[in-house]
């Protein structure tokens, strides 16, 4: 595929503005129905999503999380995860493209100046996507190359991206550099300016629709307005990082839930019962009905786990934010994104467990549900989610915050 650019610039978008919650809730799942149709056919085709991520802008979905102050609905963590679930349940590659633009409101919201915060907020309710490109590929996921120089009254950015996921049909790139004083930034960059490239080298078996693949930045000219003190965010107590962790979790849920429909909907449609079942139809197989029973059971489980770690987010928000509480969501966020690997693998081999061999036909599209869920729950070393958890529970330890740095 060759590198793509913008089609339409930001200023001519007009988005949609969701007021509140629930209709935030309720717009997710009319979209959510609509790019659910195209889905299996998006993933085969390796399709680029312009069009359902138009339909995405116009939704006004990817600005509920911005401020009152400026025009936004400020949603709760509990409705920005359960959008993001609903999401991924149609199409987890969709559901998470924008899982960094979320991020970057929330770095913007945090340490954006007020002129960054009144532009760019402006720009997310006109439609506007962040894409991403932070990691790099070497020694560490924390490591940076990518520098911010200082030339006069701007900066020159130069370094290569990986895993930039949305970028390459992102509006704006904020690239996190590090900068002459060995500090973090992240750098706004227009996705068409002179000197980006972004290359569709995404070549994976799951999540493939995510285009999650590099970015070059090549003596990029950057005003210094549009470089937001990103590591100021690391100085102090902060619910970012177990934010990113929890809408991980979400796609992870939606997966699981999107496997689990497709087997309840392939059970009630087969007449045969699978060989050896004392059973004189599928619908009434009882060793099938315990083992999807369970897996129900887990993947209720799991939803009310997803929920009550957003709920620990909003209510240290609202609380303050402190060491103890950034712990505590930080615990939360880490379980339940430890278990819904576990939940969204086990319903996707569990689908063609009970499906029987017309399971293993393309048309279904059934084997997307395990490509997804393997790739994208490989973000991170799962189990030490769960030492982290446990860690916590014997001596009442909390996690430590990532940071970047140089190298």
């Amino acid at each position: 595929m060759s590198v793509v650019v913008a089609r339409e610039p930001v200023s001519s978008r007009t988005g949609h503005v969701i007021a509140d919650a629930a209709e935030a809730v309720a717009v997710a799942r009319a979209l959510a129905t609509e790019i659910a149709a195209g889905a299996i056919a998006r993933d085969r085709d390796r399709t680029v999503p312009y069009a359902e991520l138009d339909a995405l802008s116009a939704s006004g979905l990817l600005a509920i999380t911005v401020p009152r102050a400026f025009g936004g609905a400020d949603v709760s963590y509990a409705t920005v995860a359960e959008v993001f679930r609903l999401r991924s349940v149609a199409d987890p590659a969709i559901g998470q493209l924008p899982q960094n633009h979320f991020l970057f409101v929330e770095a913007l919201r945090q340490d954006g100046t007020p002129d960054q915060q009144r532009r760019f907020f402006g720009e997310v309710l006109r439609g506007a996507r962040f894409g991403n490109a932070q990691a790099e590929r070497g020694s560490s996921a924390l490591d940076l190359r990518t520098r911010l120089t200082r030339e006069g009254d701007a900066f020159r950015l130069n370094g290569t991206k990986y895993y930039c996921t949305g970028a390459l049909t992102a509006q704006w790139i904020p690239v996190a550099a590090i900068d002459a004083d060995e500090r973090q930034v992240l750098a706004f960059v227009p996705r068409e300016a002179e000197g980006v490239a972004v290359l569709g080298d995404w070549d994976v078996i799951g999540q493939r629709v995510t285009f999650s693949g590099t970015a070059q930045f090549n003596d990029v000219h950057v005003p210094a307005d549009d470089v937001v003190a990103h590591w100021r965010l690391f100085d102090r107590p902060t619910l970012f990082h177990s934010y990113g962790v929890l809408l991980h979790a979400a796609i992870d849920v939606g997966i699981a839930r999107a496997a689990l429909d497709d087997l309840v909907a392939s059970v009630r449609q087969r007449s045969r019962p699978r060989l050896g079942a004392r059973a004189p139809s599928a619908g009434e197989d009882r060793l099938l009905h315990a083992r999807l029973g369970r897996a129900a059971a887990e993947l209720h489980a799991l939803e009310a786990l997803l929920s009550t770690a957003a709920r620990q987010h909003d209510g240290a928000a609202a609380d303050g934010v402190d060491e103890a509480a950034s712990g505590r969501a930080a615990v939360a966020a880490f379980a339940v994104k430890a278990l819904a690997e576990d939940v969204a693998i086990d319903a996707a081999n569990l689908l063609f467990a009970l499906s029987g061999a017309s399971a293993a036909e393309s048309r279904h599209g059934y084997d997307r549900h395990w490509r997804n869920a393997r790739v994208h729950t490989i973000h991170d070393a799962n189990d030490w989610r769960r030492v982290l958890v446990g860690e916590h529970a014997v001596h009442g330890r909390y996690p430590a915050k990532p940071v970047r740095r140089s190298r």
